[in-house]
C-alpha cells in the first residue's frame, strides 16, 4: 500500500536552503551599473587606485609565469581572472586586519605590505621569504589546503579578546571548503563571535576537480549556515561588488557581530600552478571563452572609461612602470644570501637540543670550505 501521507518534503527543503543565495553584482559585462542602489562609496582617486592594483596584479601574473619558465621563480599559482576577487576584497581592508593569505594570494599580500621582492624569495623556497617584522599584520601563504581557516579563526578569537577595532580575513579556494578545516573554523568563529571575514574564492575547479563534484551544495555560500555565520555570495568579477559586499562584512564583524563568510564567483584563466597543471584536460575553450567575457579588467576598465577617469595611454604607462618595478624586485631576491643547511638547522629548534647542535657544528664545517 502506498502511503501518501509525508511528514517531509525532502525536495522542497533541499530547493530552499539555497533561496536566499542570489549573487550581488553592480557592474555588469559591459561595464555598466546595474544595481546603483549598491554602488560603494569611493572617489575616483579611490576607483582608480583600484584599477592600478588589478592592472598591476595582472601584470605580475603575466611576469611572474615568464619568471617561472626561465627558472628564476619557483612555486607559482597563476591569479589573472581573480582581480577583483582579491584586490578588491583587499582594498576593502586597513593594514591593521590581519591578514591570511592561500598561496594564491600573493598579491593581496604586496598589496598589504609585503615587499614583492620577499614574495618572490617566498615562491623560491628561500627562508627571508617567510621573515616578516612584528608591523606586518600576515601570515606568509598557507601551502596547505584550508589550514589557514583555522588560523585565522583563532587569531579573530584573540583579537575580540583584546578588544581590538580590527578584523582577520582570510581566503581560499572552492576546494578548501571541502577540508575539515574550513568546517572546524568556521563552527569556531561562529561560536566565538569572532571577528573574521571568510572569503571563499570559487573559480570553478580544485585544480583539476569541478565544484559540483567537491560538493551537493548549490552554493558554498551556504555552508555558513550550519556555523550560524551569515553567507552572501558576489559576482568575483565585479570589482565594486566584491569592494561593497566585503566593506559591509568589515563593518559587521567589527562591530561584535561574528564573522560573515563570502563566497566569489570567480575563474582562474590559467592552470592551477605552474608545477605541472595542464587545464585543457579538464577545462573546454567554451567554458574558458565565456569567462574570458567577463574579464574583471575590461569590466572597470569602460566603467572608468565612461566616467573620462580612464585611458589606454594611462594603462600602457602603468603597465611599463610595474614592468620596471618587477625587474628590481626579481634583480633583489637574486642578491640575497644563497641558502645553507646550518640556516635551516639554526631557526628549527630556539633551544637547540644536542642532536641539533651537532649538526650545525657538522655542516658548518663543510660549508666553510
Amino acid at each position: 500500500m502506498v502511503n501518501n501521507k509525508a511528514a517531509v518534503n525532502f525536495e522542497k527543503l533541499l530547493s530552499d536552503e539555497s533561496q536566499d543565495f542570489k549573487t550581488v553584482q553592480i557592474l555588469d559585462e559591459t561595464g555598466q551599473v546595474v544595481n546603483p542602489e549598491l554602488m560603494p562609496d569611493l572617489s575616483d582617486d579611490q576607483l582608480v587606485e583600484l584599477m592600478k592594483q588589478m592592472v598591476w596584479s595582472r601584470v605580475l601574473d603575466q611576469r611572474a609565469t615568464a619568471l617561472n619558465r626561465q627558472g628564476r621563480l619557483g612555486f607559482y599559482a597563476p591569479t589573472a581572472g581573480q582581480e577583483a576577487s582579491q584586490l578588491a576584497s583587499n582594498f576593502a581592508m586597513t593594514k591593521d586586519d590581519f591578514l591570511f593569505p592561500g598561496y594564491r594570494d600573493v598579491p593581496q599580500l604586496v598589496q598589504h605590505g609585503l615587499p614583492l621582492s620577499q614574495a618572490f624569495l617566498w615562491s623560491r623556497g628561500h627562508i627571508d621569504g617567510n621573515k616578516y617584522p612584528e608591523s606586518l599584520k600576515a601570515m606568509p601563504p598557507q601551502i596547505i589546503i584550508g589550514a589557514q581557516y583555522i588560523q585565522a579563526m583563532g587569531v579573530a578569537v584573540g583579537m575580540k579578546k583584546r578588544q581590538s577595532e580590527n578584523a582577520v580575513y582570510v581566503y581560499t579556494g572552492d576546494g578548501g571548503t571541502s577540508q575539515g578545516d574550513f568546517y572546524e573554523g568556521l563552527n569556531f568563529a561562529g561560536a566565538f563571535k569572532a571577528p573574521a571575514i571568510f572569503v571563499v574564492q570559487n573559480n570553478g575547479f580544485a585544480i583539476s576537480v569541478p565544484r559540483e563534484k567537491q560538493t551537493a551544495a548549490v552554493t558554498l555560500a551556504q555552508k555558513g549556515v550550519a556555523a550560524g555565520i551569515p553567507a552572501i555570495q558576489v559576482d568575483g568579477m565585479d570589482p565594486l561588488a566584491v569592494y561593497e559586499v566585503m566593506k559591509e562584512a568589515r563593518e559587521f564583524t567589527t562591530a561584535g557581530n561574528g564573522p560573515v563568510l563570502i563566497e566569489t564567483l570567480t575563474y582562474r584563466y590559467g592552470p592551477h600552478t605552474l608545477s605541472g597543471d595542464d587545464p585543457t584536460r579538464y577545462r573546454t575553450k567554451e567554458t574558458d571563452d565565456i569567462w574570458l567575457k567577463r574579464d574583471p579588467l575590461v569590466r572597470m576598465r569602460r566603467f572608468l572609461t565612461d566616467k573620462g577617469l580612464w585611458s589606454q595611454d594611462q594603462e600602457d604607462q602603468l603597465i611599463e612602470q610595474v614592468k620596471t618595478d618587477i625587474k628590481a624586485a626579481i634583480n633583489e631576491a637574486d642578491a640575497a644570501p644563497k641558502q645553507k643547511v646550518t640556516d635551516f638547522l639554526n631557526v628549527t629548534f630556539e633551544d637547540q637540543p644536542q642532536n641539533i647542535k651537532e649538526q650545525i657544528a657538522e655542516y658548518s664545517a663543510k660549508e666553510s670550505n
